[in-house]
């Protein structure tokens, strides 16, 4: 379906009058996004999911058109007014109480690394991992347990884990007579990937 027939469809099928070719570009490029009747009735007229068309969700706001919820919805259910949880879906910061996160965890079935990401406390998860698999992991339990609930022993099996694999890592790219920049490289990868080796540590140890 050419942009325009999806135009076509929405504004004579769907109520949705004002909808043009341009608007479907702009959503197809990613310049603007389509809220949450206009989501609704783009998944129906390419006989699809809402979920088929967002991926997979990153922020609180993919993650609500993706469970279908309006915005009035989810305001309701965490105890927000609806202006003040817009605002924190428009600039993604998350400034919910504890009570309120777990109310938003469990409406949108927010997975620990989702609830994580969305309240906006992946970037100093990040920063602490990188620390730990780079220093002394052990340092780290701690300051990292405060940001993840998970228990102390798996965060310590965790942390040393990730520690290994990096500096097993490092001494792997040393030795294959790549040099230091080589390495730098290798290393460098592993730390800007160390949420995802972080959280598919837990997943292994859990499973």
């Amino acid at each position: 379906m050419a942009p325009e027939h999806v135009a076509h469809d929405l504004r004579a099928s769907y109520g949705l009058p004002y909808v043009s070719p341009a608007l479907v570009i702009a959503w197809e490029r990613g310049i603007t996004s389509p809220d949450h009747s206009e989501l609704t009735a783009l998944a129906c007229a390419l006989w699809c999911a809402p979920d088929d068309l967002i991926g997979r969700p990153r922020t609180l706001r993919q993650h609500r058109l993706s469970r279908g919820f309006a915005a009035e919805d989810v305001a309701r259910a965490v105890g927000l007014e609806l202006l003040v949880y817009l605002a924190m879906e428009e600039h993604d910061e998350w400034r919910g109480t504890d009570r309120q996160s777990s109310a938003l965890a469990d409406l949108l079935e927010l997975t620990l690394p989702d609830l994580i990401a969305v309240t906006g406390r992946e970037p100093k998860l990040a920063g602490l991992l990188r620390n730990a698999v780079t220093s002394r992991w052990q340092a780290y339990v701690r300051p990292v347990g405060k940001i993840v609930p998970l228990g102390r022993r798996l965060l310590e099996d965790t942390l040393h884990t990730l520690h290994r694999q990096y500096q097993r890592q490092t001494v792997a790219a040393l030795s294959r007579g790549g040099g230091g920049r080589e390495a730098g490289e290798s290393c460098q990868d592993f730390l800007d990937r160390v949420i995802d080796h972080f959280w598919t540590t837990v997943q292994n140890s859990t499973g």
